[in-house]
């Protein structure tokens, strides 16, 4: 095919280049051809003569050109080129002098190198005419095209491949797959070169493809793809319109078979068999199967279900949305005992069904799958399964409760132990006999503190206690009349001064703990020491309450101006009980509309006698306020004592400050001394005469006298300074721990004045030594101010030597 489309394409070249030749030869024959002029230049000559143009045709070039000559294209002629050689032509612009070469003096175009129409279908040059000798322009340049001329040397592409298509499984004849297209190069305006027709190369069997569209249709109507999924089917596109000689061009089209649900789930197995224990929880996964479907993505969704009675009540089937499995699980309680076996009809089903392949048969299967229990040593089982029971609150320690039964459901059927969670009853109110599982009181029982038990009792196999079972137990209590009515709430009334006979002023209410379960009746009645009282009177009601009304004409609170009215409130038992309450009754001051002014608070007894239990209470009332009353006096009195000592004791107001030198040798009353020694017992020398103490007389007599009332500390041998760092001590840390007492930065004692002071202490406090063996006749030495203290001191030492001998 290849050498006949070479001739062929050699023929067309000889016929287009003997056209070229005639064309030439006519534009070199011409005398004055149509002189195309350009614009602007001008066209008429001064004198009305029509300027001479250029002459040629359009020019045309054929593709693909392999001859060793250049290829003749065309010529370009001036009018006035009279043919002696004095014009010369050239050319410029697309392919000037490479592509294209001209004879400057015949104007005939050449081609020299081989053209692609399909890389460029045409050239634009301009031509120019020059006088040989000067190189004027003797034409206006003008400009013209060279098409290059196709032949079918192109053949037909698919340029959008690869392709994929698909198409549903089971389709009609003729259902479209998809289309497919093929461009050629060629010029589609010149011949036949680029019109393409398709066909079918390879998988004609079963599709075929529209010779001008492209379209690729079914060819059957069977398809399967659980047969075969995927078909590669290779697509032809020859141009000139599939005449022989014609290019051509293939490529090959991948054909999806798509799934439709025409195939029904299928078990493997008609039968599966599992196993379970019988102790397994509602909810155990009992086992897997699942059903097989040939079709793939969402038409093998499937849901299962449990055909058969026994299998519904048992059994529970789910599906897996992943596995696409159905799920079996225990929805009751197995028991070995009962039924060893379980028979489960399980049934597979499409979801999605397609209503066009219904007429293929039905779209579900069945299995069976046999479930085993097997035994396990189980606890023992309580029955019946009743939790309450009921008892007296009365009972006595020991009366039976009830009895619970656990039975092994074994069957080996051991025997069964009893016991209480104390955890449940950690009062131990109930007990429980071992072997009978008799539930008996362990303590007295009050309905008004507890009226409910919730007690849980284990059951256990004698011989292996880790098999224990439990049941709650709810023990009601119930009611007997064990406790007397009593008033609701401290009744408190008021009465006018000015009240009528049979006016109400109070309605009286009563609470009662005990529920009996006819409900509460109550009566009403006054004390029996209240049966004289002609004031007020009680009605009964009848409804659970009473009033209480006046009896006499106006009230005097000058006279009496507080009542109080002991009320008897009995219920109806059986047996009755009966409490007796007071009510206060008050006679207030009222304005003309009844309204309460002003009360006075005397309490005035209506009976003459007090119950006995009236009169210990208000004994024990006295008795507490007395105690009371004691209690604070006592509580004052040692807080007084403790002030007293501590003030003693303070040492802020023991420090003095010596920051003056006195007021002479006369100023003998300067200080108190007693402040310095309040906190220790000094002895002090009584005169020779036997004065009194240092009370008696004054400091106005002689200096001798005045030596009695001077202190002087006498060291005794046992003293101990320790004492007073020990209160120093005391003082600080009671300083520390009182937050409310502003710090004390300095505390300056005058105990000792040191060691190294050239002069002895002058103090009394610091003196060592008694008072005879000390000598002060050195102050004398020590001027004027001293003497009168050398004075005094000796004369108090000539007194002492003097009672000494």
């Amino acid at each position: 095919m290849a050498k006949g489309l070479q001739g062929f394409s050699w023929t067309m070249l000889l016929l287009f280049c003997a056209i070229q030749e005639l064309r030439a030869w006519a534009t070199d024959t011409a005398v004055e051809g149509p002189g195309l002029e350009q614009p602007g230049d001008p066209a008429l000559l001064a004198g009305g003569r029509v300027k001479r143009g250029w002459v040629w045709n359009q020019f045309f070039v054929v593709e693909e050109y392999t001859g060793t000559e250049p290829l003749y294209v065309g010529k370009i002629h001036s009018d006035s080129d009279e043919g002696d050689g004095s014009i010369k032509y050239t050319i410029s612009g697309e392919g000037a002098g490479t592509i294209f070469l001209i004879d400057e003096i015949t104007g005939d175009i050449h081609a020299t190198e081989r053209l692609d129409r399909e890389q460029k279908t045409f050239y634009t040059l301009r031509a120019q005419a020059r006088d040989r000798q000067t190189d004027q322009l003797l034409e206006p340049e003008s400009e013209f095209i060279i098409k290059v001329q196709d032949i079918n040397d192109s053949e037909p592409r698919f340029l959008e491949g690869p392709y994929i298509g698909s198409v549903a499984e089971l389709s009609p004849i003729g259902t479209s797959v998809m289309q497919v297209m093929a461009s050629d190069a060629d010029d589609p305006t010149y011949g036949s070169s680029a019109r393409v027709v398709y066909s079918v190369l390879e998988g004609e069997q079963h599709f075929t493809v529209d010779s001008k569209t492209g379209v690729i249709r079914t060819a059957v109507a069977d398809l399967d793809r659980e047969t075969q999924d995927r078909y590669e089917v290779v697509i032809r596109a020859t141009d000139m319109a599939g005449q022989l000689g014609g290019l051509s061009g293939s490529t090959t089209v991948t054909i999806v078979v798509t799934d439709v649900n025409d195939n029904p789930p299928r078990f493997p197995q008609k039968m599966y068999q599992f196993s379970i224990v019988e102790t397994a929880p509602v909810g155990t996964a009992v086992g897997r199967v699942k059903a097989e479907d040939s079709d793939v993505g969402e038409n093998t969704d499937m849901t299962y279900q449990v055909k058969d009675e026994e299998g519904v009540e048992m059994f529970k089937v789910t599906t897996d949305s992943n596995t696409q499995e159905a799920v079996i699980t225990v929805q009751k309680p197995l028991d070995y005992e009962s039924k060893k076996m379980h028979t489960v009809v399980v049934e597979a089903l499409n979801k999605f069904v397609d209503p066009r392949f219904v007429d293929l048969g039905t779209f579900r299967d069945q299995t069976i799958v046999r479930v085993s229990v097997l035994d396990v040593d189980e606890p023992p089982e309580f029955r019946p399964s009743s939790n309450l029971m009921e008892v007296q609150e009365d009972a006595h320690v020991g009366s039976v409760v009830g009895v619970v039964t656990a039975l092994d459901p074994d069957t080996a059927n051991h025997p069964v132990r009893y016991a209480i969670d104390r955890s449940t009853d950690a009062e131990r109110i109930f007990d429980i006999d071992a072997n009978t599982g008799a539930i008996v009181t362990g303590k007295v029982l009050d309905r008004e503190t507890a009226g409910w038990h919730n007690i849980t009792v284990l059951a256990m196999e004698a011989d292996n206690h880790s098999q224990v079972s439990r049941a709650s137990l709810r023990i009601r209590i119930l009611d007997v009349n064990d406790n007397p009515p009593e008033l609701a709430t401290p009744y408190e009334a008021a009465v006018c001064e000015d009240a009528k006979p049979g006016q109400l002023i109070q309605t009286i209410s009563v609470v009662d703990r005990d529920e009996p379960q006819s409900g509460h009746r109550f009566y009403f009645t006054l004390a029996p020491e209240a049966t004289n009282n002609h004031h007020f009177s009680l009605l009964d009601v009848k409804d659970n309450t009473a009033a209480v009304h006046t009896q006499r004409m106006g009230f005097n609170r000058q006279e009496q101006d507080v009542y109080l009215l002991p009320i008897l409130v009995v219920d109806s038992g059986p047996p009755a009980l009966s409490s007796t309450g007071t009510l206060t009754i008050r006679v207030c001051g009222c304005d003309s509309n009844g309204a309460i002014q002003s009360c006075n608070s005397t309490a005035y007894v209506v009976s003459a006698t007090l119950s006995p239990g009236a009169l210990i209470a208000l004994l024990v009332c006295i008795l507490i306020l007395v105690v009371l009353v004691l209690l604070i006096l006592t509580l004052k009195r040692h807080h007084k004592s403790h002030l007293a000592s501590e003030d003693d004791e303070d040492m802020r107001d023991n420090v003095i400050k010596y920051n003056d030198e006195g007021g002479g040798e006369q100023d003998t009353e300067a200080y108190d001394m007693s402040a310095l020694r309040s906190l220790y017992d000094f002895s002090e020398i009584k005169g020779s005469d036997g004065g009194g103490g240092p009370g008696e007389g004054g400091l106005s007599g002689n200096p001798a006298s005045e030596l009695h009332i001077l202190p002087q500390w006498v060291q005794s041998p046992d003293l101990d300074f320790s004492v007073f760092r020990d209160y120093i001590c005391k003082k600080v840390e009671q300083a520390d721990e009182d937050l409310s007492v502003p710090p004390y930065d300095s505390f300056q004692t005058y105990a000792f004045e040191g060691l190294d002071s050239p002069v002895p202490s002058l103090s009394s406090i610091n003196t060592w030594s008694s008072g005879s063996e000390q000598d002060f006749s050195y102050l004398g030495g020590w001027g004027p101010r001293f003497r009168q203290l050398a004075a005094l001191y000796a004369g108090r030492r000539g007194e002492e030597d003097s009672e000494e001998s």
